[in-house]
């Protein structure tokens, strides 16, 4: 095995996002609609993804959001989750930058490696080597928060900490928002799935973020449902006060 599974993950995530900028780009410039381009990126992502994964490691199972659930992942030793597009939303909205592309791999009950590429930045984040967190200078934590809903522990947890809010797309860049020291908590309840956080989880948690459910128990990955709909990242210091709030 020339690759470990980390570099795989993180080539793969590099290169399927620098081939989907460039997509973008060339499709904007056509005039495309906005919805044909959501679905151009989808299929065209999970389809690379796809590719470069099973050429690399043919015997693992993949779970996509892009494709039908392989219940063969259920009694596999090894699984990838990836989530080829997270943002679709934001990547149709040319230029917007914050969407991701996620990549994480489960074994025996862990995630093994990750990567989460923010494409119009340049930028994947690993879980190794992890990212470093830069201290923050803020008088006041920054919650990050979904652009398209309010969701209620959101507002919990910024009246509670009395923090200000941004709103950001896709979940991958609110939490890479973290890791970058752009923001200090994100959290959101409803509407996710095991791969919209299985790779920014492993990458958040690699740098030395708090990382959990919303009830403060772990994130479990490759269970029978493939719902999984609350996650919080923050700074360690926000994690106790952050799950107070959450948890009266």
């Amino acid at each position: 095995m020339s690759e470990t599974d980390q570099q795989l993950a993180s080539r793969v995530a590099t290169e399927a996002g620098a081939m989907l900028v460039e997509l973008r780009d060339e499709l904007v410039a056509e005039g495309i609609h906005y919805w044909d381009l959501k679905d151009e990126g989808d299929v065209a992502g999970h389809r690379y993804i796809m590719s470069a994964l099973t050429a690399a490691r043919p015997d693992d199972v993949i779970l996509s959001e892009e494709a039908a659930d392989n219940r063969r992942r259920l009694s596999a030793e090894r699984v990838w989750i990836i989530d080829p597009i997270d943002g679709t939303t934001e990547f149709a909205e040319h230029p917007r930058h914050d969407w991701a592309i996620h990549i994480a791999l489960w074994e025996a009950g862990e995630l093994t490696a990750a990567s989460v590429a923010l494409p119009t930045l340049r930028v994947t984040f690993d879980a190794s080597p992890a990212a470093v967190v830069p201290p923050s200078t803020r008088a006041k934590p920054l919650l990050v928060t979904s652009r398209s809903r309010n969701p209620y522990c959101a507002v919990m947890v910024a009246n509670a900490l009395g923090c200000d809010v941004a709103r950001l797309g896709s979940a991958g860049a609110k939490a890479m928002a973290v890791v970058m020291g752009e923001a200090d908590i994100y959290v959101h309840d409803g509407g996710m799935y095991q791969w919209d956080s299985a790779a920014p989880s492993a990458v958040a948690k690699a740098a030395g973020l708090h990382v959990s459910r919303i009830d403060g128990s772990p994130l479990k990955y490759n269970q029978e449902s493939l719902w999984l709909p609350d996650f919080l990242v923050c700074r360690t210091e926000f994690a106790e006060p952050a799950l107070s709030a959450l948890n009266p």
